[in-house]
């Protein structure tokens, strides 16, 4: 690792420690050569796969897109930041795991569906509306009633 402040190229690491629940290092180094101390940051590099998007054109995955999608789902509804991320982290170990380059957009609202569905009911009802295109109050009474019956059935077991 080069040194910031002189340019050598001959640092040590002086102290490691895993940070971001162990999804970085961070480490402490040391420059060789004049002696100043700075922290870098290590991580994965973990490509998400590509989005098709049903017109057929590919783009890249985008968080800050899925974050506000799901966020304005989420609109004043008692659901936590944490509980927020945590789902964005979810949906984005589903995708990659998939082990895809390439995945149709399909996949993505079906995977924030399910993660909306275990965070909040309204918040599933809102963007399955949009997600699917509901066109009038049958499509939410149906959609709704598909939620109670997976209640009922979910209590009885």
């Amino acid at each position: 690792m080069q040194c910031p402040f002189c340019g050598a190229n001959d640092t040590k690491v002086v102290d490691s420690r895993l940070v971001a629940e162990g999804q970085q290092v961070r480490r402490r180094r040391e420059c060789v050569s004049c002696n100043e101390r700075f922290t870098t940051f290590e991580s994965a590099e973990l490509l998400m796969p590509r989005v098709i998007k049903a017109d057929g054109t590919r783009e890249p995955f985008d968080e800050d897109k899925l974050r506000a999608g799901i966020h304005r789902a989420l609109e004043k509804r008692p659901v936590s930041i944490e509980e927020l991320e945590a789902s964005i982290s979810r949906i984005k170990h589903r995708l990659r795991a998939t082990g895809e380059r390439e995945l149709p957009s399909r996949e993505l609202g079906e995977a924030v569906m399910a993660e909306l569905r275990r965070l909040d009911e309204v918040a599933y009802v809102r963007f399955a509306s949009v997600y699917r295109s509901f066109q009038d109050i049958n499509e939410f009474k149906e959609e709704i009633d598909r939620l109670s019956a997976g209640h009922n059935s979910n209590n009885g077991n």
